[in-house]
């Protein structure tokens, strides 16, 4: 695996969450699927900072909850918000929240991974001191 920080897969769908994680995978980048915002929220404290493919459709708690929910918690990941739905106010507040695209289904897979290339930059701007902690071999990047 890359030292490329991790993308989540949080959607509902089996297959949608496999399709997404091979892709990933596959271009060598560390991946963590969960079925549910709830699931995903439930980790997020524990979770290393990375890129979020969020479906903004999901039962009970939606993207735009899942979205608002980890700004509160001090924990505003790069989100790209998919859906098989085009709803442009769903989009625009999404974007909004911080959300670096909105792309629906189907995509194809360079319009995905530009998005995530762009999620995982967005992870590098703010975050000072972390590009000498990444650099060094011996550091995680975390503090503990």
């Amino acid at each position: 695996m890359s030292s490329a920080p991790p993308v989540y897969v949080v959607d509902d769908e089996q297959g949608v969450r496999d399709v997404l994680i091979a892709l990933c995978e596959d271009r060598g980048l560390a991946c963590r699927a969960f079925a549910t915002g709830e699931e995903f929220l439930a980790a997020l404290n524990e979770l290393e900072p990375g890129c979020v493919l969020l479906d903004m459709r999901l039962p009970q708690m939606g993207g735009l909850q899942v979205q608002a929910q980890m700004k509160s918690r001090g924990r505003p990941f790069p989100v790209i918000a998919i859906t098989g739905y085009a709803d442009v106010d769903m989009a625009v507040e999404s974007m909004r929240m911080g959300a670096v695209d909105f792309l629906e289904k189907p995509f194809e897979s360079a319009v995905l991974f530009d998005a995530i290339d762009r999620g995982l930059a967005a992870l590098d701007g703010p975050r000072a001191g972390a590009d000498s902690a990444r650099n060094d071999p011996g550091s995680d990047g975390l503090n503990h």
